[in-house]
């Protein structure tokens, strides 16, 4: 299947943070979000990383194609990335199903992931129930928003001599800790898809009563990507 753009798609460019960090929102992306569900209650999903806390399965290749036709422009414009052309390191539907008491402690705080300010992440909402969007931290100690190759050591250093007395309880983190502050939030809105650089501090904003639900239908089911530029 093809995808089309939605009609009355919306783009909002933001800045957030001290650090004015790049963050790009996107409303009414497909018009035909439904067959990704759809696709989805068909697919076989399984555990395929220690960190993320859930479940995932590949994508469909016609989104990725539909996003690198149809966005790349946008996305080597406003974050300013050094390439004409982009491509896709990961895109699979993912379904956060764990309960907070069994998340390790890794997954009760903002984590990034890569060093690279290049590299982008992309989040797809496409539940239609309120089940928590996207949260964007500053680690308190270093004042760090994103963290690169010059700040890794300071931040790692910084949660080995401070972490052990901020233990996180066993909940996923959904606002202000003693180790982080929130710096923006955005809604998960069904359709709307948010893309960021992947070395931002961040983390799903996951209600305190989030029950786990495997069900692509009625579950907190999104596509996450990772997009980089072709050097």
């Amino acid at each position: 299947m093809n995808f089309k753009q939605h009609p009355e798609t919306r783009i909002q460019k933001l800045k957030i943070g001290k650090e004015k960090l790049p963050l790009l929102v996107i409303d009414n992306l497909l018009s035909q979000p439904d067959y990704l569900v759809e696709l989805a209650c068909k697919t076989n999903f399984s555990v395929n990383s220690p960190y993320y806390p859930g479940v995932r399965a590949d994508a469909p290749s016609q989104y990725k194609q539909f996003i690198l036709e149809e966005l790349a422009e946008t996305l080597i414009e406003f974050f300013k990335l050094k390439t004409s052309q982009l491509t896709f390191s990961f895109c699979q539907f993912s379904m956060v199903t764990t309960s907070p008491n069994d998340l390790h402690l890794l997954q009760r705080i903002p984590h990034f992931d890569s060093l690279d300010k290049n590299g982008l992440a992309a989040v797809h909402y496409l539940f239609k129930t309120d089940l928590g969007g996207t949260s964007f931290y500053r680690h308190r100690d270093t004042q760090f928003e994103s963290i690169d190759d010059e700040r890794r050591a300071a931040y790692f250093d910084s949660m080995k001599k401070n972490g052990s007395n901020n233990l996180p309880p066993a909940e996923y983190i959904n606002g202000d800790t003693a180790l982080y502050e929130r710096i923006a939030e955005q809604q998960g809105i069904y359709n709307r898809i948010i893309i960021y650089p992947r070395n931002i501090l961040h983390s799903g904003s996951i209600p305190k009563d989030f029950i786990p639900d495997h069900n692509p239908l009625t579950g907190r089911l999104s596509i996450n990507s990772f997009i980089d530029p072709i050097n």
